[in-house]
This record gives structure tokens, sequence and C-alpha cells, in this order.
């Protein structure tokens, strides 16, 4: 009885095709040029195996010896191109960038991606230095998040200057196919529920507007909060805009606390007040205003994301976070990554990608996570103090309400 273990499919290989073809497709591309011992690393074949190999696909024409010690292919090989692709957070300090940023490494690793992930940091310089990093770099193909409508361009001419395409995440950029919410859509479903939620709970009578929002993220991302209003006005009529107020938040908890603080340090009577925040970190902001000037029920707040802080701030008992325009970050990759894969494969691709968006409110922010509850005190702290709400002493206070509801 022979001792051989091949499988019947194993038993009909030739070794010596096989190694052909373990040649062809050490390269990595038709230009690329390689010696005998970066194929013989590539492979695994000892030298002379590998010299052998080379000098019968040179002889046959399907590899060609450039010089005295490199070959390139004279061939395609038909091996799938592992393709490298470049990503810049938003800040690995914000939850739901960390929440985006996790989800496209796990798919990466899926799709056997090359993955190069940068941190803007929040930072129009920080990105600029990215830019330029992944272009000195030759990646495929870049997916950027940055909020700073000014400072987009200059970082989106750099990868348009080197030819390489582009997906914009959250914010459009010239060249780029843009990835996100439909902001306008996104507002008007949060313009409703604070509408029928003022009907239900003041009667309808709303005294004070206040939006807050990013400035230097422009008019794109202001169109959540452009949304809101519409769709609030026209559940409530009554609602002018001498009624309504706008203040800069900058797109941070921190900020959005001290422009709010300021806004009714300078407003003897606010009244019932209906708060749209660009996301959850300035509408979260804009609460813990109101409640450190005793007017906590006098408020209700709608915040944008769905975010950790929010799901977490929404299962404190009587929260005045009504709901939150949920993008669900965790999903990100899932559709991100094919989508790069369809530009850097020429294939059909549309402008803009929409990700689905839906309120999540106090009453179902459960069936939409059951699992944050699962977390722990000690690791809800540790997320909250790492994200926008690092300076505030809510983070455990978050941290209580995630794990007790």
């Amino acid at each position: 009885m022979s001792g051989d273990t091949k499988g019947p499919r194993e038993a009909y290989l030739v070794e010596a095709v096989q190694r052909a073809c373990d040649i062809i497709q050490a390269f990595e591309s038709g230009e690329e040029l390689l010696r005998l011992r970066d194929l013989a690393a590539r492979t695994g074949m000892n030298k002379t195996t590998a010299f052998r190999t080379l000098a019968t696909l040179v002889q046959r024409g399907f590899v060609e010896r450039v010089g005295p010690h490199q070959y390139r292919p004279r061939i395609r090989s038909v091996r799938p191109r592992r393709f490298r692709i470049g990503y810049c957070s938003l800040g690995s300090g914000v939850s739901f960038s960390r929440d985006v940023t996790e989800s496209i490494v796990r798919v990466a690793e899926e799709e056997n991606v090359d993955l190069r992930v940068l941190d803007n940091a929040c930072s129009p310089a920080a990105a600029l230095r990215n830019a330029r990093t992944l272009v000195g770099e030759k990646v495929d193909l870049v997916m950027e998040h940055q909020a700073d409508e000014g400072a987009i361009t200059e970082s989106a001419d750099v990868y348009l200057e080197a030819q390489i395409p582009m997906i914009g995440i959250h914010m459009p950029r010239p060249g780029a196919s843009y990835f996100g919410p439909d902001n306008h859509r996104g507002g008007q479903l949060a313009g409703r529920y604070a509408g029928k939620w003022a009907k239900l709970q003041w009667e309808g009578c709303v005294d004070h507007v206040l939006l807050v929002e990013h400035r230097k993220a422009g008019l794109f991302l202001r169109s959540r909060l452009t949304g809101a209003l519409i769709a609030l006005k026209r559940m409530i009529p009554e609602i002018d805009n001498s009624k309504v107020t706008v203040v800069d938040g900058h797109g941070d908890y921190e900020r959005s606390l001290i422009s709010v603080r300021k806004f009714l340090r300078h407003r003897k009577n606010v009244g019932r007040t209906i708060i749209f925040g660009i996301d959850d970190a300035s509408a979260i902001g804009a609460l813990r205003a109101f409640e450190e000037a005793g007017l906590v029920r006098e408020c209700a707040a709608v915040g944008y994301g769905g975010s950790f802080e929010a799901r977490a701030e929404m299962r404190r008992h009587e929260t005045r976070l009504i709901a939150s325009v949920g993008c669900f970050p965790e999903r990100y990759g899932d559709a991100l990554l094919p989508l790069a894969i369809r530009l850097l494969t020429n294939r059909p691709a549309p402008p803009a990608t929409f990700v689905p968006t839906c309120l999540i409110t106090p009453q179902d922010v459960d069936h939409y996570y059951p699992n944050d509850v699962l977390r722990n005190d000690t690791e809800l702290t540790t997320l909250l103090l790492g994200g926008t709400l690092r300076q505030s002493a809510d983070a455990p206070m978050l941290a209580r309400a995630g794990r007790l509801r």
C-alpha cells in the first residue's frame, strides 16, 4: 500500500508547473523588477529550484530578464491583486470615529486588503500630513474623514495631483465619492420627532429653538440642523425665526457646554426650548448647560449619530436627550470596503452612498444596541474618557446609566 496521502485531485498536480505559477504570481505588477533572492523568498523555494524554474520561464517567454540580475513578468498573473488602501480617521478621541475604524479594520482583514490607518486627530494640519504620507506610500485609494470644510480641499488636492481615488466620509470633497448619511433627511427625522414630542409633552408650546452647530464644518453638515428646523416648523407653525438661536459648539462636548452656558447667561427667560445638536456631543453639551442652570425640565434635545455617549445618556433616568439620529458607525466597513474595491476594479459605483439612518430613542435604544448593557462600569468609563466627554465628570455617571438601564 502506498504511503502517499495526497487527495485524488492533488495526485494529478504537476509540481514543476506549480512552481512556475508561484514564480509568476510572486510579481505584484507587470512592471515590478525582482532579483532571484526576492523570488526565492516570496515563493519559499531554494535558490537553485527558483533559478531553474526562472530559466525555463525566460526561455519560453513568460518572464523577461532585465540586466544581469533582475526579472519581470511578460504575462499578467491571474491572481487577484491585493489592494493597499489608506484610511484617515476623524480622530481616535471620538467614539463614533473609533467605531468606524474598528469596522473598517475588521472588514479589511476579511477582504485581504492591505489597510494603512492614520489619525487625522480632528486637525487640518494632521490631515494634510497624512495625505502626503499616503501619497508617499503609493496607496491605491484613500478613505478620509475630516470635518473642517475649509481644510478638505487642501488635502484633496494632494490626492488629486497623485491621481489617487478618494472616498470622503461624511463630507464631500473634489474628485471623491461621498459616503455618509443624507444629512437633510436625517435632520427632518429629528425635527418631526421633536415636534411630536413637544405636542405630547408641552401641548405644542415651544418658546425657543437652539441649534448647536459646527461652523467650520460648513453648510453641508449644517443641513442636519436646517432639515430639523424645517420639519419642526411644519409640525408647529407658530415657531418663527425670532424664536431660533444658533450657537457654535465646534462639534465638541466641552465647547458646546461653554457656548450654551453663555447663551443662558444672556437670556433671562428662555422658556421651553428644543435643542438640535449637529452631533451627539453638541446635543449632550447643550443639555448639560441647561441642567447646570436648573432648567432641565424646560428643554428637550435631539442629537445626530447614535454614538455610544448618546446611547448611554438615553439610558439615564428621565433624560432630556429624547432621540438621536442613528447612523450605525459599527457597520460602515461593511459598505465602505466593497465600495472601495468597486472603484479600484473600475466597476460602476455611485457618486454618493448614503448610509441607512433611523431615529433612536430612550424607548428603543436597547433594541438597537442590546450589548451596551453588558459592559461594566470600568469599560464604559474608559470609553467615555477616551471620547468626546473626556474632560467631563459626566463619564462615570453615563457609564452607570449605560449598565443599569
